[in-house]
């Protein structure tokens, strides 16, 4: 039992707590997984008033961070409990959960089990912040699915049928999310001439996470018409997402005519590296990231999420 009195949620900053929605925007765990590792391990457990509302302290905050610290190293949130509540140093402890759930999504890709991959993907998503899935689980997924399907028979099977779930299961939370948030969106361009890039839906999936509103044109768009897109829709930035090699040569016009800030994401960055740092005055307030990752990095840097 606690003595805490019976409060609203609302009330709570006022009186030294901290109500779930406001933990989640301090530590970007969403409300849904604060509640699984309370009562799936009992990771962080909160103060209950007697009408039941969950209310967290300053310590709480920093035990959600502490947390994080160990998923980011690639622990499995099943075994952070018992490293933090035995001060284990901080090393990478052996044998983690992560391989064996890959494992269990590439069989559920190799047999096009549709509803199996999407329990396991969602119990999984219902234990780990984005980031940490991304890292940890989804970018290891599509690299070791990439190089399984370099000449395999049923690859382009596999490949289709993967990336129309990713980008449905995906979609759907964006277009969810999208309802709930107001203010000018950030536009994500697919500047490949690839039908799906499932890297710039992993970039919106965290952005979306962040609370904030995404626009996904999973297409190219000529020159004059990203600019229009970008005046129409008053976006708040313009992220294009490439995998392929492309022409440095024609980003300063593509470019030029929109005045929000602009990233060039993805394996093209990489690609063209000495051409883009070469271009670097024409392309100046450009920000450049690699993967999904950087992109999320970089975009809060910038202050647009």
């Amino acid at each position: 039992m606690n003595d805490i009195p019976d409060i609203q949620p609302e009330e709570a900053t006022e009186a030294g707590w901290l109500p779930i929605r406001e933990i989640a925007r301090q530590t970007g765990v969403n409300a849904v997984t604060l509640r699984a590792w309370e009562r799936r391990y009992g990771l962080i457990v909160p103060h209950r008033t007697p009408k039941g509302h969950r209310l967290y302290s300053e310590e709480h905050v920093q035990r959600v961070q502490n947390i994080l610290t160990w998923l980011n190293r690639g622990v499995s949130v099943s075994q952070v409990k018992a490293l933090i509540d035995n001060r284990q140093p901080e090393s990478m402890p052996q044998g983690n959960d992560w391989q064996a759930l890959r494992q269990n999504l590439l069989a559920a890709i190799h047999d096009l089990a549709e509803r199996r991959l999407d329990d396991t993907f969602n119990q999984a998503m219902s234990l780990y912040p984005p980031r940490t899935l991304c890292e940890q689980l989804l970018q290891p997924l599509l690299a070791e699915l990439e190089q399984r399907w370099q000449g395999q028979l049923g690859a382009q099977l596999e490949q289709v049928f993967f990336y129309s779930w990713l980008r449905s299961k995906f979609g759907a939370r964006i277009y969810h999310n999208n309802r709930q948030f107001s203010g000018p969106p950030l536009l994500l361009v697919n500047h490949s001439d690839l039908p799906m890039e499932p890297h710039l839906w992993l970039i919106a999936w965290l952005v979306s996470s962040a609370d904030c509103p995404v626009e996904v044109f999973d297409w190219p768009l000529p020159v004059g018409e990203l600019a229009l897109a970008t005046e129409r829709l008053q976006a708040r930035g313009v992220l294009l997402y490439s995998s392929k090699a492309l022409s440095p040569g024609q980003l300063p016009r593509l470019l030029a005519t929109i005045t929000c800030p602009r990233l060039l994401v993805g394996p093209a960055v990489r690609i063209h590296a000495d051409e883009l740092s070469t271009a670097a005055n024409e392309l100046e307030g450009l920000t450049l990231a690699e993967d999904p990752l950087a992109a999320q990095t970089a975009l809060q840097r910038l202050d647009l999420i």
